[in-house]
């Protein structure tokens, strides 16, 4: 969202008066930092409380009742605002000779972010953005707290009716062996990253 909001920010702006672009500029900025701010400071659980109990109890007519499609909808708003931070870090760390160079070849701006900076952002950003998604994977246990059964909240069940408390290992087991290819192959990345850079491949 963040790099559309920019794009579309600066192609409208170049359309307008210096003053009014810059205004406007930097008022889709301040907007955009403030959205951000408030999805990633917002504790994932009081999210999921706000929604998935706050939304139902308002009963308007089409609103879901369903547990997990508000645990979804949770994890989706605070998770985008992790994922567009990475992608701001990943196109400002673009050197802007990239981008002059672009420019000096008849690049629009647009043209530039498209086919210069994006490509080099993205493939520097693969790497944290598996890292969120191995948080992402660990964090669907929260869903059980609005009352659908998960991996967790059936071990819970499990063990209270017998206490017997293997079932928590069983899940655990579960989240390790889905999460630590995922680990090695992140680390893989920045290894081949890293290596890339130290031979001058990437810019």
């Amino acid at each position: 969202m963040t790099t559309e909001l920019d794009a579309f920010t600066a192609s409208r702006a170049a359309l307008l008066p210096a003053d009014v672009a810059h205004q406007i500029a930097s008022s889709a900025t301040a907007l955009d930092q403030g959205e951000r701010d408030t999805r990633e400071n917002v504790r994932l659980l009081a999210d999921h409380g706000f929604l998935g109990f706050g939304a139902p109890g308002l009963n308007l007519t089409g609103v879901p009742t369903n547990p997990v499609v508000w645990g979804v909808v949770a994890l989706v708003l605070v998770y985008s605002a992790y994922v567009s931070e990475v992608y701001r870090a990943g196109i400002e760390s673009i050197h802007p000779s990239q981008e002059a160079a672009a420019r000096s070849l008849g690049l629009t701006r647009g043209q530039a972010l498209r086919f210069v900076i994006l490509p080099q952002a993205v493939r520097r950003v693969i790497p944290p953005l598996l890292n969120d998604f191995i948080g992402l994977q660990k964090d669907t246990a929260l869903v059980s707290v609005l009352g659908s059964v998960d991996a967790l909240q059936q071990a819970n069940i499990n063990s209270a009716a017998d206490f017997n408390y293997t079932p928590y290992l069983i899940a655990a087991f579960f989240f390790v062996i889905i999460t630590i290819p995922l680990a090695r192959f992140t680390d893989w990345l920045i290894l081949r990253e890293r290596r890339r850079r130290q031979a001058g491949g990437v810019a």
